[in-house]
Order: C-alpha cells, then sequence, then structure tokens
C-alpha cells in the first residue's frame, strides 16, 4: 500500500482541467520526481498541461522554491568588507544569445567595487555560447571549483565565474533534461522556474537578468521576452533577492565575434578601455544595475574599464583559476571570407545564421558530450548601420577542419542584407528595463 501523501495522475488531472496547485501538492510532484515516484512519462504530461494552461505567480514561486529545497543552498555571509560588514554580492543571468561574452568583463568590473561577483556559468548547446567554454580556450585555466576554493577566490580578488556544483537545484537537472526530449522547453513558468531556482539557490543578494529577444535568442518576440522577464524577477522579488531585468537586442549578434577564443579576445580588448561599442554599452549597463542592486549607487563602471581596474581584477582571477592571462590564446588552423555582394548599407545581420554557422565551425556543441574547438567562430568585419562596398570582406570563417565550411556558408545563406539607402544608426539595444 502506497504512502504517498497524494497521486501523481490526480496531479496530472488538476492542471490538465486549468486547476490550480496547492503548495503541498507542489512539493510533494518535486519531491516525488526527484526521488523517482513520478514517472517519467507522467512528468511529461504534466510538462505539457504546464505548457498549455500555464500556472499563477504563487504555483510558480511554490515550484521553484520546491526545487531550490531539493539541494543545498549557498551562503556567502562569511565575506566580510574592511570595515566587518557583510559584503555585498550581486549575480548576472543571460538567457543566452550569440556573441554574448558580457560576463566575462563584467563580472571583474563590478568587483572593482567591492561587490563580491559568484558567477556560476555553463556551457553552450547548439547555436548558443557557453561562457565556460570561452574561458576554456584560455590556456590552464579550469572550470571547476570547490565551495572552499571559491569562496577563497571571492575574498581574495572579489570575482569568480566557474561550473555550478551538482548539489544546486538538482531536482531542475532532472526536469531540464526531461523538458528537452518532450517539447516543453518553451513553457515560461518553467523556463523561469528553472533559471530563478538555481540563482536563488546560489545566496546572491542582487540579481540582474539580461532577457535576450530577437532571432539569435531563445525568445523571438518582445511579448515572450517580456512575460518571461517579468515572471523571473517576480520570483526573485518573493524570494528576497533584489532583481532586475533588462531586455536586449539579439537580431544580430553582440560584438564582433561569435566563437570561444575569440571572444575572450574581444573580452580582453574591452577591459583593456576599447572593443566593440554594444558590447562596451551593455558590460557597463550591467554593471550600473549590478552595483544599484548591491547598493551602491555612485559608481562610474565606464572609468573603471579605461582605467584598467577592470583588468586587474580580470588577471587576478583568471590566474587563480589556473589559468594564463598573458598566455596566446589558439588560433584556428583554417579560414574563409564571405564578401559582401553589393555596394550600400548593412541592413541586416542575423544572429541566428551566424550563431549555427559558428556551430557548425566547431565552436558549438550539439550535444552535451560533444567537444567544441577553441578557435572555431565567426568574425564580423560589418555591423548593422555600417556602409559597405562590393567585394569587402563581411565575414571571416574559422575552424581547424575545413570540411565544415560548407555547411557554415549554408546556414549564412540570406543571413546579410545590403540596402541602397539604410539606416546608418545601427539597432536599439536596450529595449526595455522591467522591476518590481
Amino acid at each position: 500500500m502506497s504512502t504517498e501523501n497524494f497521486d501523481a495522475v490526480d496531479i496530472i488531472r488538476i492542471k490538465r482541467d486549468r486547476g490550480t496547485l496547492t503548495p503541498e501538492q507542489i512539493d510533494w510532484t518535486i519531491d516525488a520526481y526527484t526521488r523517482g515516484v513520478i514517472a517519467e512519462e507522467q512528468m511529461a504530461a504534466l510538462n505539457m498541461a504546464i505548457l498549455l494552461n500555464g500556472m499563477d505567480r504563487a504555483e510558480i514561486s511554490r515550484w521553484t522554491t520546491a526545487m531550490i529545497d531539493s539541494g543545498e543552498r549557498m551562503d556567502f555571509s562569511s565575506l566580510r568588507t574592511p570595515g566587518g560588514a557583510v559584503k555585498p554580492t550581486a549575480d548576472k543571468h543571460s538567457t543566452g544569445g550569440v556573441g554574448d561574452k558580457i560576463t566575462l568583463p563584467l563580472a571583474p568590473l563590478v568587483a572593482v567595487f567591492g561587490v563580491a561577483v559568484p558567477q556560476l556559468s555553463g556551457r553552450g548547446l547548439g547555436h548558443t555560447g557557453g561562457t565556460l567554454d570561452k574561458l576554456e580556450a584560455i590556456p590552464g585555466w579550469q572550470a571547476s571549483l570547490s565551495n572552499a576554493a571559491m569562496m577563497e577566490q571571492l575574498a581574495d580578488c572579489g570575482a569568480v565565474i566557474c561550473a555550478a556544483g551538482s548539489g544546486l537545484a538538482p531536482a531542475d537537472k532532472k526536469l531540464y533534461a526531461l523538458r528537452d526530449v518532450t517539447g516543453t522547453v518553451e513553457a515560461i513558468p518553467l523556463i523561469a522556474s528553472s533559471i530563478m531556482s538555481k540563482k536563488i539557490a546560489e545566496g546572491t543578494g542582487a540579481l540582474v537578468l539580461d532577457v535576450k529577444v530577437g532571432s539569435g535568442a531563445f525568445m523571438k518576440n518582445e511579448d515572450d521576452a517580456r512575460e518571461l522577464a517579468r515572471t523571473m524577477v517576480g520570483l526573485g522579488t518573493d524570494a528576497g533577492v533584489k532583481t532586475v531585468a533588462l531586455l536586449t537586442n539579439m537580431q544580430t549578434p553582440l560584438g564582433r565575434t561569435a566563437g570561444n577564443a575569440i571572444e575572450v579576445e574581444e573580452s580582453v580588448e574591452v577591459l583593456a578601455g576599447g572593443g566593440p561599442a554594444d558590447v562596451v554599452e551593455l558590460t557597463v549597463k550591467l554593471a550600473e544595475e549590478m552595483l544599484a542592486g548591491a547598493g551602491i549607487h555612485d559608481a562610474d563602471p565606464a572609468a573603471a574599464l579605461a582605467d584598467g581596474r577592470a583588468m586587474d581584477v580580470w588577471n587576478r582571477m583568471i590566474s587563480a583559476q589556473g589559468g594564463d592571462p598573458a598566455a596566446p590564446l589558439p588560433v584556428a588552423r583554417e579560414s574563409e571570407t564571405v564578401y559582401a555582394q553589393a555596394d550600400g548599407v548593412l541592413a541586416e545581420l542575423d544572429a541566428l545564421s551566424v550563431g549555427v554557422a559558428a556551430w557548425r565551425l566547431g565552436a558549438g556543441r550539439a550535444r552535451r558530450e560533444d567537444q567544441v574547438q577553441a578557435g572555431a567562430g565567426v568574425r564580423m568585419h560589418a555591423k548593422p548601420g555600417d556602409v559597405v562596398r562590393r567585394g569587402q570582406p563581411l565575414m571571416t570563417l574559422l575552424t581547424d577542419t575545413p570540411d565544415r565550411f560548407a555547411r557554415a556558408l549554408e546556414a549564412l545563406d540570406g543571413a546579410t542584407t545590403i540596402t541602397a539607402e539604410g539606416s546608418r544608426s545601427g539597432q536599439r539595444l536596450i529595449l526595455d528595463r522591467i522591476a518590481e
């Protein structure tokens, strides 16, 4: 005879019939699924019911809490300022895009101002790049740290970018794998709770969400992106984390590189006071939001990029994880150039096409166990709004395996639009700010 408090089929029926789950039902569902009491096919049915019928704020909040409670929570209260006060902590999460290397300059930049930045990051899958894959292009750099090593590094240089331990929200890992194979990845309550369960378990006091919208993003239209942003801001707020979200443009890639080593190179340019204007703009804006969330309102992040303070923290952060910040980065053995076919203004450079091309060149992976090529990717020589001439290089494709060029070029067919008379202003980067 079963000693379980609820029955999985009853839970499924409630959501199937557009009902509302009680807190106790939600707690049991996540716990029972983690223990294996709820079968995969039952959870798949529940996920589909949630995708089709949604959840209210209280349900999503409780679902997120139950996922957090399936594992450990991190605690940074032992980190102290020189005056003995608890050091403020802040984190950023991006929903992923093409050329999105912002975490690399952002973490050391925020740490300049006395805020601890524990940035638990992931790997790329498909056309969206992974922060850890980029950093692993640096000779010697290690993604995995013990909690003790992470705390030591935060106390020393104020910033760490590393892999999340398996102890944070283990229910999410199991649930994400199921959503991936059952067509339920797009369910906003499940996306929001997946992201926020890990971020809240991380234990930071302030969180800034970079919710991408456009062809290269998970969310293709602004309404969906805004709903996701509002849901996640609500979850963070309910959990006592100061949370804001920026809706940012991912119709075109960020910066002029999409890959691993080449994105590290571009990030170092930003830390040296240069780099592409869009990468600098978003890095500075996110830094301002993170610092405000941590209670620091008089900081000047742009100045800390220009004067080398952020670069100093970067060098210490990379060295602390075994990396050599001065070592040459890997370079792809083969290259091929894409040229402009007409004179005019580059009106469009499609982010998804560039992301898929970089992936096919070897910069990304189709399965989690795949290896990536550190040197592979796409360099962009022009951005929307630039005047171009016929025969001018638009992109350089990079890979160690030249038989990959053909499929990468297929992905780029139709990726660029050149018009005789186009806007030279480019595209607006920050579309909205969402807070409670």
